[in-house]
């Protein structure tokens, strides 16, 4: 994000900051000071350093009966190398509705090492609409990921122990189905073979890994509601099947007991506050395109009890992220959304339109309403599930009146409407104007929230109308393998689950290169899992990757401590 800049910045000739520039002269609050916003008393906030704290599973309890504020989710296209800036008009938002007299809380998920060091760089916000400390959330923060991770391959070395030591349970080693996972991409782990080495190491058998965010237990985290929800979830985890094909769940080794231990802090959400000084809730980190792509149950409902507006974001376009949070995270948690905000810059619109990123700086009215065509697929698929969208236009420097204008005559026509927002630049104050037009939507009582599909229809059923409605695709197909498998978990009273689309975030289709908004496209379903602790199946499409790779110049070439002991690199 460092290198959008506003009209004002250029032709003032002022020096541009860069993101953690300005995350690191941030004037920031003790904790204490952010949670008395939210009435939180201090002896409920579990301090981790001045500036971040965990809020503690008592007061969450004292809380439940409190009336709910408004939810906002905040969405996108999808993402292009342009930049759509989700989390920073998330942050914004919520920064925008507190400069107008609103009580509101964020609600974003934590970021992933992986990315961090392989693409992204961070993942807290950008310019002036940031969350800090910035470079704390970007690398171990409170430590939730490594509880997480150290948890999953707590059950991984249970399993094969269990089998070591005489395997009463009879798990069948040719169909352990429970991968490891760490918080890095690497793909040289994606398929391992394991236990060599002789008879004192177990019984040699393929597997792998993946990246800690794809973990199920990262989703049960992010979807339990209190710490017996969580320990119930963790039990119900399925580790692999008897030769029988009967399944052998973690509770039948006896380490949902001890996961839970691990995880006892991690499920406590973390508090901490934009640059503005306004409260948010960072927690749990599920990926959109692998994972549910949401912040954490607890957080999202916690913040609902104790703030007027909550806003929160769900990962990479409305097609993946959105998707899941209707059809997983508000069917399972009992959320009901009241309005939705789209995130959509020139640019991107630019690139869908055909325009190589080298050449985005150049006006291209024509590029940019054929490109509208991704963004009103996007208001489409959001208005299925009966919340009302609007849609907030990130600005660039680069952005002409003409571009701009085409965008709001487009979204116009789709009868929404589009709102210039500067909030990269500019903060709350160049936001307001869409924070008012949130209130008014959300208060207007016009959402009618309902999942896209009905628990009874087969799993396929599901899938394929995600396919079809979402996606626009022609068909789902699956091998027989794939079918059977499906019927045997629904015999096995798992038919009732939503589904998780694992999929490229870069097209409707399967095909990554793919912008626009293709109709008519298969979608092939290579593999399913069942994810019956976290509560639902995830179906994976095409050639997305489970264990993300490093690209061939990783941002961790650009990150380092500087002379005076500061983190450079980050953005």
């Amino acid at each position: 994000m460092a290198e959008i800049k506003s009209g004002a910045e250029m032709k003032s000739g002022a020096e541009v900051k860069s993101d953690i520039e300005i995350a690191r002269a941030a004037k920031k609050k003790p904790i204490q000071e952010i949670g008395a916003r939210l009435d939180i008393p201090s002896e409920h906030l579990l301090p981790y350093g001045h500036d971040k704290a965990k809020v503690s599973a008592e007061f969450i309890a004292e809380t439940r009966n409190n009336t709910d504020g408004k939810l906002i989710l905040v969405t996108a296209i999808n993402p292009t190398p342009a930049g759509e800036g989700k989390t920073t008009t998330t942050v914004g938002l919520g920064d925008g509705l507190n400069r107008i007299g609103k009580k509101a809380a964020i609600c974003i998920r934590e970021a992933s090492l992986g990315p961090c060091f392989g693409v992204k760089g961070g993942a807290a916000g950008g310019g002036y609409a940031q969350v800090v400390p910035m470079e704390d959330m970007n690398l171990h923060f409170t430590g939730d990921f490594h509880a997480i991770t150290s948890a999953h391959n707590l059950l991984s070395a249970l399993i094969d122990n269990h089998i070591y030591w005489g395997n009463a349970e009879e798990i069948d080693t040719r169909r352990v189905t429970w991968r490891r996972v760490m918080d890095m991409n690497d793909r040289a782990l994606r398929e391992i073979v394991c236990s060599l080495g002789g008879v004192a190491n177990g019984f040699p058998r393929e597997a792998g890994f993946d990246i800690t965010v794809a973990s199920e237990v990262m989703a049960i985290l992010c979807l339990a509601t209190d710490l017996k929800d969580l320990e119930k979830r963790l039990g119900d985890i399925i580790v692999g099947y008897r030769r029988d094909k009967s399944p052998v769940f973690a509770r039948d080794i006896k380490a949902d007991g001890a996961m839970t231990v691990l995880l006892k802090d991690a499920l406590q959400p973390n508090l901490v506050q934009t640059l503005e000084n306004n409260p948010a809730f960072v927690h749990g980190g599920p990926f959109a395109n692998i994972a549910h792509g949401c912040n954490s149950v607890m957080a999202t409902t916690t913040a609902l009890k104790i703030a007027d507006y909550v806003v929160t974001e769900a990962g990479f376009g409305a097609d993946l992220g959105a998707e899941k949070f209707f059809d997983i995270k508000c069917r399972k948690a009992g959320l009901k959304p009241a309005a939705a905000v789209i995130v959509a810059t020139v640019r991107a619109l630019k690139m869908n339109g055909g325009v190589k990123k080298e050449d985005l700086g150049a006006e291209n009215v024509e590029a940019v309403k054929a490109g509208c065509a991704n963004l009103g697929r996007h208001i489409e698929n959001v208005k299925q599930f009966g919340v009302p969208a609007i849609v907030a236009i990130n600005h660039f420097h680069t952005d002409t009146d003409a571009e701009i204008e085409a965008v709001k005559a487009y979204v116009a026509e789709q009868g929404e409407e589009a709102i210039l927002c500067r909030h990269w630049a500019e903060g709350s104050a160049g936001i307001e104007e869409l924070a008012h037009k949130v209130v008014a939507l959300a208060e207007s009582g016009v959402s009618q929230f309902a999942p896209l599909y009905a628990d009874e229809i087969s799993l396929f059923e599901k899938i394929e109308t995600v396919v079809k409605r979402i996606y626009r695709g022609s068909e789902a197909v699956a091998d027989k393998s794939v079918r059977n498998q499906l019927k045997q978990w629904e015999e096995q009273g798992y038919g009732h689950l939503p589904v998780c689309m694992a999929k490229t975030q870069y097209s409707f289709s399967t095909d990554p290169n793919l912008r626009g908004a293709p109709t008519g496209h298969v979608v092939p379903i290579r593999e399913v899992r069942l994810s019956a602790g976290a509560g639902f199946v995830v179906a994976i499409c095409g050639e997305i990757m489970t264990m993300p790779g490093l690209p061939k110049v990783p941002s961790s070439e650009h990150i380092f401590l500087n002379d005076d002991g500061q983190i450079e690199g980050l953005s």
